[in-house]
């Protein structure tokens, strides 16, 4: 399974970055992608300026945004998984923050709202984001089983560790890390530690510019980085070898030598 990661700034104008994600799927299924990753919200950068709000923005997932995708989805036969504002059809200031795994048939696969909203650092999401109530669940495909959670998920290994033990083989991290002091290392410190103590294959898809920090990565289940980016658009690949994963487990089984009776998590 080869898994590619897109790494790209997004614009107030939904149309733009509509067709720049068509674009980055087209070109990585000329590089025999079978899935690409595209970031967190991607679907627009937010101006509150003019009175606006995210509810203004945001669409149904059978809208025409994540309609467009899963057209390119299946006219060239790659799975894909995006971020996008979600409508909550009774608040007129909200959205919720979703990510959108959709099949190589074209096919709306699963959908993930993201429950861990960025409250920290002088920052509210919870001002414009409705907080999901999902579980975390993987879904399975042909390649194995794909788990999601979205950016500032990354700092709570509860979440991680639930799709580790669900079966997840794959967990797909679309980001809009806000770049600063330390966020780069934060980023990629927590990310390879996510992968490495549950023995996954993680894939960080990062917005940059604006005011996000880029380093997209995807991370082997032993931490080793197998792609990377630095601070300006791309598209980076990797081969996800799954029986790889399950090499690595026999030689590292964290998750079966687990002993849950002794830990007191409230």
């Amino acid at each position: 399974m080869k898994v590619a990661v897109a790494q790209l700034i997004s614009t107030t104008d939904k149309h733009k970055n509509l067709e720049k994600a068509l674009t980055v799927i087209a070109k990585a299924k000329l590089q025999n992608a079978d899935l690409i990753v595209l970031p967190e919200t991607f679907m627009a950068k937010i101006s509150l300026e003019n009175g606006g709000s995210y509810a203004d923005i945001a669409e149904p997932l059978d809208g025409p945004f994540v309609t467009a995708i899963a057209d390119a989805a299946k006219h060239h036969g790659i799975f894909v998984a995006c971020g996008v504002y979600e409508s909550k059809p009774d608040d007129h200031k909200r959205s919720y923050n979703t990510v959108v795994l959709i099949d190589d048939s074209g096919k709306l696969i699963h959908s993930y709202r993201k429950t861990h909203l960025y409250d920290a650092f002088s920052y509210s999401e919870s001002a414009n984001i409705v907080p999901g109530e999902n579980g975390f669940d993987p879904v399975q495909t042909r390649f194995g089983k794909i788990g999601l959670l979205v950016c500032y998920e990354l700092r709570f290994p509860e979440i991680s560790r639930s799709l580790a033990l669900k079966g997840a083989d794959i967990i797909l991290v679309p980001t809009a890390w806000v770049a600063g002091a330390m966020k780069e290392e934060h980023l990629l410190t927590i990310a390879k530690s996510r992968a490495l103590e549950n023995t996954v294959f993680l894939c960080v898809a990062d917005q940059v510019g604006n005011i996000y920090a880029g380093r997209s990565v995807i991370y082997n289940p032993m931490g080793v980085t197998m792609a990377s980016l630095g601070e300006d658009e791309g598209l980076i690949c990797a081969e996800i070898d799954l029986e790889k994963a399950k090499e690595i487990r026999a030689k590292l089984p964290c998750l079966t030598q687990r002993r849950p009776e002794l830990y007191a998590l409230n």
